[in-house]
């Protein structure tokens, strides 16, 4: 009896959303162009980062090959940005990775992905608000820093900040009532400091090719050792190792450390998906938009970096404010007062988007019952989760007010990378699945895409799969390598199934073992060679399996390109990146976990809606439900 009851609590968390791709109404507002969704993407993506992370990088990790190291953090965020590009496609539905999770690998990890999102968004909020208080109030001279300090300061030290930041409370409020208002309001507000954005770093790139000198690029070691003084106008900058000179003068292994910082400078554009019920033919619009914005953003980081090296020796870049000092070492010093304004529109935008998709996840998983379903009310006017937005701005209005958020960044990378790792795992499972008849995510061939040739061809294929899938098909090798069906089968789904939870595993062995046994890895020590190349060859193995299965052909909008080894080198870099962390940062996801456990399986577990839909008869004609009815 007591496994019996454990069996059925495992089915439970392990069930799948149903998606009803039939229905196109929404209780939010459908407003939102895919111009909005560009705007939304870049601004979210291109914070205030662009205007200190280039000069940090080039400093101490690449010199001017950090073009390179944006080059490679760029495409590896585009592995990511692809996967969730079609999922965009098949489920254009709140909730993001969230929701992507549910439809495909079942609720317990649904629940996860969404409450880590949750987490992500509201430190990203908190740690961006105190970020403009601090820019704003080191331009008109730090009266807001001075008061804090002299009248409210904070003797909790490792606990609490040291002062609280009041201006990033303001901060949080105003741009909560603006998301209450509506999202068109928001997107327009958006889209100004977007722009505004945009056309100081053109101005800075331009300025950085007509002042800069291409010799900044060629400086040799000697050239360095004997004239860092002169070069540097003795600013004091010019500390530490400056590598060997050159374009790459910290190597190639330099170049590579610097993508693995610039990665983070992409996340971001992953708000997109959460509008999925608020834009207009998100089939189209949200892969377009998450495309687009990535590719804007890796030229901004190009052009600036590029602009940044070219303008003043890399050796010489100030850490904390390269932009102004580069201006000043060319004679423009006057451009610091752009700069100043760019960096204030990146860091609005770059708050709003963290706050624009936290209340519509929240919204989503409230929806679904595995949050508290007061939050999923909606605003009759305005079309916006009023409650869900409430309710997360004013969390994260109390955190920006009393924590130093500096050790809790680290969290946001988790929380992102999980996500990341989830999707592309999620469209490399869903690829290879069976269809179902007429319920296989064909909102992306809506009645005006197709013809009627195609109405009639998809009618008389949906029809024929079922009894295209066989009853019982027996393992062997042979099925393996070389199925018979052309089409996916129960069988062949099963196997992709399987083999994509091996590539994880692979996937997290590789590199546990390259990023904690460096030491060992270095001194060449046998066991750390064997499980290298042990787990790289049967990670190769497993995606070769999952290349022989036979692949769906439901026409989308938008494919993810050369599977399956796109989504297995998106989750790599993923997982790689997660296994960076310290171990602090591990500890308080536990603990954040364990909160989250608990109002799962508290509350979430037993008022789910999927529970109640399962009751009925709402399920696919296979028992299935991750596919759209």
């Amino acid at each position: 009896m007591g496994c019996q009851a454990l069996l059925h609590v495992g089915q439970q968390m392990l069930r799948r959303k149903v998606v009803d791709c039939s229905r196109e109404d929404s209780r939010l507002s459908r407003c939102l162009n895919t111009f909005d969704l560009v705007a939304l993407g870049v601004g979210s993506t291109l914070g205030a980062g662009v205007y200190v992370l280039a000069g940090a990088v080039a400093r101490e990790n690449a010199g001017p090959a950090i073009v390179i190291s944006f080059l490679i953090a760029a495409l590896a965020s585009v592995l990511a940005g692809l996967c969730y590009g079609e999922f965009g496609a098949r489920v254009p539905k709140t909730g993001s990775a969230y929701l992507y999770s549910y439809v495909t690998v079942g609720e317990l990890w649904a629940f996860i992905t969404g409450w880590n999102l949750i987490l992500s968004y509201i430190i990203g909020t908190s740690s961006v608000a105190r970020a403009w208080s601090a820019t704003f109030d080191e331009l008109i001279g730090k009266p807001i820093g001075e008061f804090s300090r002299t009248h409210m300061a904070l003797n909790a030290p490792g606990v609490l900040a040291e002062n609280p930041d009041m201006f990033a409370v303001v901060i949080i409020l105003i741009l909560t009532g603006l998301l209450t208002l509506g999202v068109k309001e928001s997107a327009m507000v958006n889209k100004i400091f977007t722009c505004v954005n945009v056309l100081v770093l053109a101005f800075i790139m331009v300025s950085g090719f007509v002042k800069g000198s291409i010799t900044n690029w060629q400086l040799t070691e000697e050239d360095i050792r004997n004239t860092s003084g002169s070069l540097c106008l003795n600013n004091g900058t010019n500390k530490g190792d400056p590598g060997f000179g050159g374009f790459m003068p910290f190597g190639f292994s330099g170049v590579l450390s610097g993508a693995a910082t610039c990665f983070y400078a992409f996340v971001g554009f992953d708000c997109i998906a959460t509008t999925g019920e608020e834009v207009k033919n998100p089939q189209k619009a949200i892969p377009v938009g998450i495309v687009a914005s990535l590719l804007i953003c890796f030229v901004a980081y190009f052009g600036v970096s590029a602009a940044l090296t070219l303008m003043m020796p890399y050796f010489c870049l100030d850490k904390d404010s390269p932009l102004p000092d580069a201006f000043k070492h060319v004679g423009w010093e006057g451009a610091k007062y752009a700069v100043a304004v760019g960096s204030l529109c990146a860091l609005s935008t770059s708050l709003l988007g963290s706050m624009f998709p936290m209340p519509r996840v929240i919204y989503a998983m409230a929806e679904d019952g595995l949050l508290f379903k007061f939050l999923a009310r909606i605003n009759n006017r305005t079309k916006t989760p009023i409650i869900a937005t409430l309710t997360s701005g004013a969390i994260a209005a109390v955190m920006a007010f009393l924590f130093d958020l500096k050790d809790l960044v680290d969290l946001m990378s988790i929380g992102t990378l999980l996500a990341y790792s989830l999707v592309a795992a999620c469209v490399l499972v869903l690829r290879y699945q069976p269809e179902q008849p007429n319920m296989v995510y064909q909102m992306a061939r809506t009645a005006d895409e197709l013809d009627q040739v195609d109405q009639n061809e998809l009618v008389s294929t949906s029809d024929s799969h079922t009894g295209f899938l066989p009853g019982a098909e027996k393992f062997s090798l042979k099925t393996l390598l070389s199925p018979k069906n052309t089409e996916p089968s129960k069988f062949s789904g099963l196997i992709v199934n399987i083999s994509t939870s091996l590539i994880a595993l692979f996937i997290l062995i590789f590199c546990i073992v390259a990023v904690h046994g460096k030491e060992a890895l270095i001194r060449q020590e046998l066991w750390v060679v064997f499980v290298l190349i042990g787990s790289s060859l049967l990670c190769s193995l497993v995606t070769g399996i999952i290349w022989r299965q036979p692949e769906s052909k439901t026409k989308l909008s938008f494919k993810v390109p050369f599977l399956p080894v796109l989504p297995v080198l998106s989750i790599f870099v993923n997982v790689y990146l997660m296994m960076q962390l310290d171990q602090g940062t591990w500890v308080r996801f536990a603990v954040w976990m364990v909160i989250g456990f608990v109002i799962y399986f508290g509350y979430g577990l037993w008022h789910s809606e999927e529970a109640s839909l399962a009751a009925g008869q709402a399920r696919t004609p296979d028992g299935n439900l991750d596919h759209c009815k």
